[in-house]
C-alpha cells in the first residue's frame, strides 16, 4: 500500500534541502541535493511513494519547480510574503526550513501562490526585459539632456532625440569640450540600440499566436494600448484566478493596506505587496486613458473635483482593471453597460 509523502524543499542557488514526512508528521527522510536538473530528476525517479511537495517562490524556484513537477502528485509554490514565519524563528537553517515547509504541506496550511505555465513565463520574461530596455533608454535620454545642461549648450527639448536634429546640434555646438561631444555620441548610439532592441522584443510578442486574439480583445477598451494589453495578459496569466475585481485591484497594487482591530480600521499607504510591473504600466495608462475614453474621463473629472490628482489617477487605474478583467474573462470585445449604452442604442434606433 502506497502512503502519500509530504516533502518540503528549501531551494538555493547551488543546493536544495528537502524533508520527507508522512501525514501524521513522522519524518521519513531528509537531505541535501546539488541544484542541478540531472540530480533532481534522478532523486525524483527513485521515490517509490507518491508525494506532494512545496517550495518558497524565489529567483531560483522556477526551473526547480519545472524539473520536479512531472514526478509529483502535486507541487506548489509558497507565497514568500506570507511565509515570513519561517524566517521569524530564533533558530533558522536550511534543514529546519525544509521541515517547516513539509509541515505546511502536510497540514494544508501552505499559502500557495499562482504559478504560470512555462510558455507564459517565457513570454513574460521577454516583456519584462523589454521594460528594462525602455528604462535604460530613458536614462540615456536624461543623460544627454544633462550633459548639454552641464556645459550650457542651448537645445530644443522636444526635438533632441530626433536623429537629424541631433546631428545638426552636434555640428553647431560651440565652446563645448570634445569629451562632451564624444559622450553625447556614445549616448546616442546606446539609445538607438535600446530602441531597436525593444522594438525587436515587441515584434516577437506580436507574432505570438497565443497572445494575438487576447490582445485584440483587450485593446477594444478605449485607452488601452498594446503594451498595457500585453502586460495585463502576461502578468495576470489566467483571469479566472481572481474571484472578484477587488482581488485583481489588490494584486495590481492599487489599494491601500488595511489595519483592522476590534472596531477600529486604519488605512495605510499603497501596499508594497503587489505586481510591480503591472502597477507601473496601469498607472501610466491611467494618466493617458481619459484622453481617449469618455467614461474614464468623467471618472477622472469627478475625482479631480475632490482636489487630489493622484487619487484621480488611482481611481482611473482601478476602473481600468475592472474593464480589463471583464473583457479577459468573457472573451468578448468591450461594450458599455448602463445608461450610456441605453442612450447610444436610442440614438441608433432614431
Amino acid at each position: 500500500m502506497n502512503v502519500t509523502h509530504y516533502i518540503g524543499f528549501d531551494v538555493h542557488k547551488k543546493s536544495v534541502s528537502y524533508c520527507v514526512k508522512t501525514a501524521d508528521g513522522q519524518m521519513v527522510e531528509e537531505g541535501r541535493l546539488p541544484a542541478t536538473r540531472a540530480v533532481l530528476r534522478q532523486w525524483a525517479r527513485r521515490r517509490a511513494e507518491p508525494w506532494r511537495g512545496a517550495m518558497e517562490a524565489t529567483l531560483f524556484s522556477g526551473w526547480i519547480y519545472d524539473t520536479l513537477r512531472p514526478f509529483a502528485v502535486e507541487l506548489q509554490m509558497g507565497h514568500p510574503a506570507l511565509m515570513k514565519a519561517i524566517g521569524a524563528s530564533k533558530k533558522k537553517n536550511d534543514k529546519l526550513d525544509a521541515r517547516k515547509i513539509a509541515d505546511l504541506v502536510r497540514c494544508n496550511l501552505l499559502p500557495a501562490c499562482y504559478v504560470a505555465p512555462v510558455e507564459m513565463r517565457e513570454l513574460r520574461r521577454l516583456l519584462r526585459y523589454r521594460n528594462l530596455v525602455v528604462a535604460q533608454a530613458t536614462r540615456m535620454k536624461n543623460k544627454m539632456s544633462g550633459l548639454l545642461m552641464e556645459v550650457g549648450a542651448p537645445y530644443n527639448k522636444q526635438r533632441l532625440h530626433g536623429k537629424k536634429y541631433f546631428d545638426e546640434l552636434l555640428d553647431s555646438l560651440e565652446e563645448v569640450p570634445a569629451s562632451v561631444k564624444d559622450l553625447l555620441r556614445l549616448s546616442r548610439g546606446a539609445l538607438e540600440m535600446f530602441e531597436a532592441t525593444q522594438q525587436q522584443l515587441l515584434g516577437r510578442l506580436r507574432q505570438e499566436p497565443r497572445l494575438a486574439q487576447r490582445v485584440i480583445l483587450l485593446k477594444s477598451i478605449r485607452g488601452v494600448g498594446e503594451v498595457t494589453a500585453l502586460t495585463w495578459a502576461l502578468e495576470v496569466g489566467e483571469p479566472q484566478r481572481f474571484s472578484s475585481v477587488g482581488r485583481a485591484v489588490s494584486y495590481c497594487g492599487l489599494t491601500s493596506a488595511l489595519d483592522s482591530s476590534a472596531d477600529k480600521q486604519q488605512r495605510r499607504p499603497i501596499s508594497k505587496q503587489r505586481n510591480a510591473h503591472l502597477q507601473s504600466v496601469l498607472i501610466e495608462a491611467a494618466k493617458l486613458a481619459p484622453r481617449w475614453n469618455p467614461q474614464l474621463a468623467a471618472l477622472h473629472a469627478r475625482e479631480l473635483e475632490r482636489g487630489n490628482r493622484n487619487r484621480a489617477t488611482l481611481a482611473v487605474a482601478r476602473k481600468l482593471v475592472a474593464y480589463l478583467l471583464a473583457v479577459d474573462r468573457s472573451g468578448q470585445p468591450f461594450q458599455i453597460r448602463g445608461p450610456e449604452a441605453a442612450e447610444s442604442e436610442k440614438e441608433e434606433a432614431a
